[in-house]
């Protein structure tokens, strides 16, 4: 059963859908402070899926309140989707004209205090368009009248799991030791400095730099700036990325380089970072679901994508409670050897470390060549290593080293590609596909049918990768929905633990990446929640590949800190 809510903050309705997405009854109108334990009243007695505007708007009031809810439909990432995908491309919802439901995500609440966080009031959901109704119809017909219904609605379910989680990934945030934090931060760059000034370690460095070059206004902070100043003492750069420095012999590389890996853990984790983003022993990112084209999530601050190794540490579990951090091994590769039906890749990695077994059946000599062959044929990788052991990864695997080169030959084309349940590419911009045409012309320079090649192999790149990259995630947010329904059954904690409203005596997900997730569990229940992400893994293989269900080792480590499982 499908329940809508609607309306503006100030005056929230309720109302029941048949299963054809029509009204089932006259709306209900909730006075605005009671629509928290309405809802939490109709979910535990009918278990609806929800449908609503904007799950990263409507949501966090919600579970502040208390109320989880199983299931909903997200009508903005939903019209994402569909007004993309090549399955939906004759619908009546892909050819209209851009509208309010087209719009990119809001920016995350102010994240320097807890209630802002989860602070939404009616001017922001005023944003949004009042045709609800009328756009899920326009969303079901489109859906309806597809090539593949069904993989594309399950696409539709998993990516509003998604949303779903992404709020309580913020609500219930990553336990932080900011002890632990400060404690790293003062070994790396000395003593927190006054605003507006370095570091004592970064003065020491930046001292040393000046001595050396000469330049008593030598600014490392400054890329422009400091590619001058080096230039003007003979040191022949064109930029500041590490690896054109790295291939200079001169005595100032050496400072500069440490001094570039301090400061940017400085500004990028450094003490503002922890002001801005830890909050009562919580680090909360703002996780957005579908904010990369292939379906993988962004963050809009924070980081939580990024986080540098030697800060894991800091990511401590509860007294009483444990991190169990999962990873699922090879997840890209594993996908491209189903998506292709390359048994003899599969048969490779089935059970097993992928890399380990290509080495054991002969195909490379080494497992970090297999590594590296098989990112250059998913990322097209041209020269160097990976170009050599292509030819070696193709003799093996034809199907699966076909399907890549398939799809970037559409890209190079300008056409479309799609994920397995129906996520589609864009098309190349309009500019493309005029240096395309152009290039064609029989009176086209040289230079411009150099571009228009470079241009196309680009796009192809592209359009290489996000076949696989773009199941992958499909794949993942399977495997959290599944692992969010198994947490759920679980019996409270013995131990309360420091979370906010449920999740304080409830295992819980509070943290993703990619491929990679991180449940705070009681201790007593650490063993269970293994065995949980690894069901869930399997079961994100066969809602995804049910003819040959999808075989993704899943490790699975019960530490205190996040530093202890890597």
């Amino acid at each position: 059963m499908h329940v809508l809510l609607d309306g503006p903050a100030a005056s929230p309705r309720l109302t029941r859908l048949d299963e054809h997405g029509a009204p089932a009854s006259s709306p209900e109108a909730v006075e605005p402070q009671h629509l928290a334990e309405r809802m939490r009243v109709v979910e535990a007695a009918e278990s609806p899926r929800w449908v609503w505007d904007d799950t990263a708007l409507r949501y966090p009031a919600l579970l502040a309140a208390g109320v989880r809810l199983r299931r909903c439909h997200d009508l903005r990432l939903s019209r994402a989707i569909l007004r993309r995908s090549a399955r939906t491309a004759d619908s009546p919802l892909a050819a209209a004209p851009p509208d309010g439901w087209d719009r990119e995500p809001l920016p995350p609440a102010a994240p320097d205090a807890e209630e802002a966080l989860f602070d939404l009031g009616a001017d922001a959901l005023g944003e949004l368009p009042a045709d609800a109704l009328e756009e899920f119809a326009r969303q079901r017909a489109a859906l309806a009248a597809s090539s593949a219904p069904g993989a594309l609605g399950t696409l539709l379910a998993l990516e509003s799991a998604g949303a779903l989680i992404a709020v309580e990934l913020r609500r219930a945030g990553l336990p932080w030791d900011r002890a632990r934090h400060e404690a790293v931060l003062e070994g790396v760059l000395g003593p927190r400095p006054a605003a507006g000034r370095r570091p004592r370690e970064l003065e020491r460095i930046l001292d040393e730099l000046r001595a050396i070059t000469g330049v008593r206004a030598l600014n490392p902070d400054s890329p422009t700036v400091l590619v001058a100043q080096l230039r003007g003492i003979g040191i022949a750069v064109t930029s500041t990325n590490q690896w054109e420095l790295q291939e200079i012999e001169h005595p100032a590389i050496a400072p500069l380089l440490e001094y570039k890996k301090r400061a940017r853990l400085m500004t990028a984790n450094g003490w503002n970072w922890l002001d801005a983003w830890v909050r009562g022993g919580r680090f909360r990112p703002d996780y957005v679901p579908g904010g990369v084209v292939t379906g993988r999530w962004a963050t809009n601050g924070g980081g939580a994508l990024q986080l540098p190794a030697q800060l894991r540490k800091a990511a401590r579990a509860d007294p009483g409670w444990r991190l169990v951090v999962a990873d699922a091994a090879q997840l890209e590769p594993r996908i491209l050897a189903a998506l292709a039906g390359d048994l003899a890749m599969r048969e490779a990695g089935r059970g097993r470390d992928l890399y380990q077994g290509m080495v054991d059946r002969g195909v490379v000599d080494r497992r970090e060549h297999a590594k590296l062959g098989m990112l250059g044929a998913m990322y097209g990788g041209t020269t160097g290593e990976s170009a050599r052991l292509l030819p070696q990864l193709a003799r093996a695997y034809p199907r699966a080293l076909a399907l890549v080169e398939h799809a970037a030959r559409e890209g190079e084309q300008g056409r479309v590609v799609s994920t397995l349940l129906g996520r589609s590419s864009p098309r190349p911009s309009p500019d493309w596909r005029a240096l395309q045409a152009r290039s064609a012309e029989p009176d086209a320079g040289d230079g411009e049918r150099r571009r228009a090649r470079t241009e196309a192999r680009s796009w192809g790149r592209f359009t290489r990768n996000f076949v696989v990259q773009g199941t992958a995630a499909e794949w993942a947010l399977a495997w959290m929905a599944a692992v969010r329904r198994g947490l759920e059954q679980l019996p409270p904690a013995v131990t309360t633990g420091a979370a906010p409203d449920a999740f304080a005596q409830q295992a819980h997900l509070v943290y993703f990446l990619h491929d990679e997730v991180i449940v705070h569990a009681p201790e007593e229940q650490a063993e269970r929640v293994t065995e949980i992400v690894r069901e869930g893994a399997l079961e994100a293989g066969r809602l995804l590949f049910p003819g040959d269900p999808l075989d993704v080792p899943v490790t699975a480590a019960i530490v205190e800190d996040y530093g202890q499982a890597k």
